[in-house]
């Protein structure tokens, strides 16, 4: 399965080339890209491999992911 996700614009563009701090991507520590990848997946296994919900699939593992990094934590 291969998700590609792209983020959504949440206000108007300025000037040409310019971006405001909350459009730049968000590095993630190494490794973390495969971890949300991998529990996208099972995801996406245990509703019966069903297509068309791969977003859904990749925004459910994130949350699982940085909540498990959040416990982890405490």
């Amino acid at each position: 399965m291969s998700v590609t996700v792209k983020k959504a614009r949440t206000a108007k563009a300025g000037p040409a080339g310019s971006r405001s701090a909350s459009e730049e991507p968000i590095e993630l520590p190494d490794g973390m890209w495969e971890r949300i990848r991998t529990k996208a997946h099972e995801l996406w296994e245990a509703r019966g491999r069903e297509d068309g919900n791969a977003l859904q699939d990749w925004l459910d593992a994130e949350d699982i992911v940085m909540e498990e990094i959040h416990e982890a934590r405490e």
